[in-house]
């Protein structure tokens, strides 16, 4: 499955920003999947943003960003998306999209699709 994801940008602290996850037209997600957010700072390693569950739509979040962030997906559509609120500046990194077929996992490691990454930058 080929993902294509979007929606960064450069934004104030405080301010919003939602990104979108896009399965290409040929793939389909199956409802014991699992998709996820991740981000990736400068010179740090890649760590989970959010999950949720393809069939169910359970959702799970980092501490960081628990209260901030919403994840939600379109079963009909075949999108994911993150509504980012109150963005603080350690919230700038490039988000990436992912699968994981087994289920939940909060190592990016053990994903096997993942977008290009789109970029996020918080900054006054």
């Amino acid at each position: 499955v080929q993902l294509q994801a979007s929606g960064g940008g450069l934004v104030q602290p405080g301010g919003s920003l939602r990104l979108s996850c896009a399965a290409a037209a040929s793939g389909r997600i199956f409802s014991s999947w699992v998709m996820a957010w991740f981000r990736q700072a400068p010179g740090k390693e890649r760590e989970f943003v959010s999950a949720i569950r393809w069939g169910t739509g359970r959702s799970y979040y980092a501490d960081s960003v628990k209260g901030r962030f919403t994840i939600s997906r379109s079963t009909a559509e075949n999108t994911l998306s993150l509504q980012m609120n109150s963005l603080k500046v350690e919230d700038t990194a490039v988000y990436y999209c992912a699968i994981n077929r087994d289920g939940l996992e909060y190592d990016p490691r053990q994903y096997d699709h993942w977008g290009q990454g789109t970029l996020v930058t918080v900054s006054s």
